[in-house]
């Protein structure tokens, strides 16, 4: 098979990921292989390629937002069969035995494995994954559009629940990449109010054609007092800026793997009348579940722009400079 292979970091702009020919994987025996049909390119995937992220292999092939058919199971799979079109997420897998997995919080688990990271992942044209860790992908979904809800979507969906928000409220969206423009439609279905601050004139106009109540620059306030706000820019002083335009009570939601770092803030204006400050780690299987459904209910459709695989480090250097409107997918 073909994949996209990391072995070293470096910048974007180097093409820091080879085009390599591989023997086709094999399954182990709690295992399904899939033959990949889409994956979305991930912020994280530029992390891992640039550094941001410490290796965990020497070798890895990234990409954790997959779609693919199942071609084959491992001896001991039950409940996934060959022919069925799965999805494969971050999370790739847990020890299910720490105190976190055991509480419930496998987002949390103290031993996980990570698509991409930890094994390899989908910027290959077939790839092996846990058959527990596999999701039946709606039939409403085309491959293509399937393909971003599996991390952008999911994570953006866990950043709701992480900033506890409910239905009709005001909600700060910071950042407006490829998970922003995944939870807007939903936020929207929940009759919510919703305030897009963001750098770059495309991402404030595909917020507006989304139905934003209101966009602005990165750091401009919005117009109402928020009741939560998600941040997704990796910028520390992004989340200062949500953090100041929070209500008492309510919560900011971090979402991202990396921060650039946080700035010294005022505690007596900023975070005093218990506003929270919360991080959002990875997801679970019921995130993903529960966020296909809602996506097969609403019928949301991502904006997309797809790359065949051997432009893969092109489609991360249009992530780095903000140059992409919609979800980036590799289509093998």
């Amino acid at each position: 098979m073909r994949a996209m292979v990391l072995r070293q970091p470096a910048p974007a702009a180097s093409a820091p990921l080879r085009l390599e020919s591989a023997v086709d994987p094999a399954p182990a025996a709690d295992e399904v292989l899939l033959r990949v049909r889409a994956c979305g390119v991930c912020r994280t995937d530029l992390h891992l390629a640039e550094g941001d992220l410490a290796p965990h292999r020497d070798r890895v092939v990234p990409g954790h937002q997959i779609v693919g058919d199942v071609i084959g199971c491992g001896a001991s799979v039950s409940g996934v069969g060959t022919g069925m079109r799965v999805g494969v997420t971050w999370l790739g897998g847990v020890d299910g035995t720490c105190s976190q997995c055991r509480a419930g919080r496998e987002n949390l688990c103290d031993h996980p494995v990570f698509t991409g990271y930890d094994r390899d992942g989908g910027y290959a044209e077939y790839v092996t994954a846990r058959a527990d860790f596999v999701f039946r992908i709606p039939e409403q979904l085309d491959d293509v559009h399937a393909a971003p809800l599996l991390c952008a979507g999911t994570i953006g969906f866990r950043s709701a629940r992480v900033a506890e928000v409910q239905h009709g409220e005001a909600i700060g969206l910071y950042g407006f990449g490829a998970s922003a423009h995944l939870l807007l439609p939903l936020l929207k279905a929940w009759n919510c109010r919703v305030y897009v601050a963001t750098r770059g004139e495309p991402h404030r106009e595909l917020a507006q054609q989304l139905g934003a109540d209101w966009t602005g620059d990165a750091l401009d306030r919005p117009p109402v007092e928020l009741d939560r706000a998600i941040t997704f820019a990796p910028s520390g002083g992004v989340v200062v800026a949500a953090l100041s335009a929070l209500r008492k009570g309510g919560v900011v939601a971090i979402n991202a793997i990396h921060l650039d770092g946080m700035p010294a803030f005022d505690y007596d204006t900023l975070l005093w009348g218990e506003r929270q400050i919360r991080s959002v780690a990875n997801l679970t299987r019921d995130d993903a579940r529960d966020f296909l459904r809602l996506v097969a209910q609403i019928k949301l459709r991502p904006n997309v722009e797809t790359f065949p695989l051997h432009h893969a480090n092109a489609a991360l250097v249009k992530l780095k400079s903000d140059a992409l409107s919609a979800a980036a997918v590799i289509v093998p």
